[in-house]
């Protein structure tokens, strides 16, 4: 099993950056796929989450309406689309798959990716 996380990098506040996700080792279509982040020092959280074909999405409260998750079952990919970055967003990001049905809870998580980091400048 693999999830291998990319996009990640600097930008100023206000910018967009989107991040992917390859998926491999695993029947990607019946599992629910999830973003979430770290930033130093502090617990990892729940940032969005798709179901398994994608009809429904689930964010937290402070990304909602600035990040869209996506995932493309044909390519095995999902994707984390951010606009609007605020430097509080900075954090190491991670995908993470899911069998289960919660999916803000980090322990709940069947499979886990390397993070990607992202810094955003003020």
């Amino acid at each position: 099993v693999q999830l291998q996380a990319s996009g990640g990098g600097l930008v100023q506040a206000g910018g967009s950056l989107r991040l992917s996700c390859a998926a491999s080792g695993f029947t990607f279509r019946a599992y629910r796929m999830v973003w979430f982040r770290q930033a130093p020092g502090k617990e990892r959280d729940f940032v969005a989450g798709i179901s398994e074909v994608g009809a429904t999405t689930y964010y937290s409260d402070s990304v909602k309406g600035r990040f869209t998750i996506s995932r493309d079952n044909a390519k095995n990919m999902v994707y984390l689309q951010m606009n609007t970055l605020k430097p509080e967003d900075t954090a190491v990001y991670y995908c993470a798959a899911t069998a289960g049905s919660r999916l803000s809870e980090s322990n709940g998580m069947n499979y886990w990716g390397k993070g990607t980091q992202v810094t955003v400048s003020s």
